[in-house]
């Protein structure tokens, strides 16, 4: 059901890949809110993904951009306000990809080009998009950018390698860019960190499947979904949020507030009773 939450709201959607996607489901719920929207990927991913059906779908353009490119994200920007007659409203960066996590490189043995990648893809991106978006003055006053992070940022989850790294300069951008651009031109900047989602990048962390089941035992409320995750993104780009801004939003059905729940604390009783005590 519709709530006309971002009707003639022009946005850009970085990172639709296919139907796991949560930058997808943004995409699906932008349009249902009335939003007009550009879609934009890596070419390589252009050519590994389905965005043409999405592009169907939602009635929207395409456009191929690296995110890592200066260039590549001036063109971008240019094109979609072209394509939608204006300055834009919105800007999702659903962008995130460890090419040490791809290769199975464990933490204590990482290669450094691919640190340097991952940095560069996962990170720095955002901070290229907004200072491009800036200069050109690409977002209308209140607008808003939302990247999506994970609470690795903060904390050591085994297995999440140098996207921990990644995604806590990713916040840090957010803040010290949304200060700037929010004193400069009153445009909102702010990250919401997810819980585990069976996206294409999500289910390349080893030890995945153990992850999501941990924390949706964790979590008051569960696992948040990537609809769900999308219903959010839409309030930070709807007028309902003008004055949030240099924010990481939990989203996570409450995990990021516990220490132990009961559910977990039985399953590691369980657990302890099948162990003899000189295998503890």
């Amino acid at each position: 059901m519709s709530h006309h939450l971002l009707d003639g709201k022009r946005g850009l959607i970085f990172g639709a890949l296919n139907d796991k996607s949560i930058a997808w489901k943004v995409a699906e719920r932008a349009h249902e809110e009335g939003a007009k929207f550009v879609l934009t990927n890596a070419p390589f991913a252009l050519r590994l993904g389905e965005m043409d059906q999405l592009a169907a779908k939602t009635g929207s353009e395409i456009i191929a951009a690296d995110a890592t490119s200066v260039e590549d994200l001036t063109v971008a920007l240019e094109r979609s306000q072209e394509i939608l007659g204006g300055k834009l409203d919105f800007i999702l960066h659903s962008i995130g990809m460890s090419p040490n996590v791809r290769k199975k490189h464990s933490y204590d043995n990482l290669d450094y080009r691919y640190f340097q990648q991952t940095l560069d893809i996962s990170a720095l991106s955002l901070h290229k998009l907004l200072q491009v978006a800036k200069k050109m003055d690409a977002i209308n006053e209140y607008g808003s950018v939302v990247a999506l992070s994970y609470i690795a940022a903060q904390r050591t989850f085994y297995g999440y390698n140098d996207m921990a790294e990644a995604k806590s300069l990713l916040e840090s951008i957010v803040r010290s860019f949304g200060y700037i651009y929010g004193r400069s031109k009153k445009v909102r900047v702010n990250s919401v960190s997810q819980s585990p989602t069976f996206t294409t990048a999500g289910g390349g962390v080893r030890g995945f499947d153990g992850l999501f089941d941990y924390s949706n035992r964790m979590s008051p409320l569960g696992n948040a979904s990537a609809e769900e995750c999308a219903d959010y993104c839409l309030t930070l780009f709807s007028d309902l949020t003008r004055k949030v801004t240099m924010q990481n939003l939990f989203h996570d059905g409450g995990f990021s507030s516990m220490g132990m729940s009961e559910r977990v604390m039985g399953f590691y009783n369980k657990c302890l009773d099948n162990i003899l005590p000189e295998e503890w």
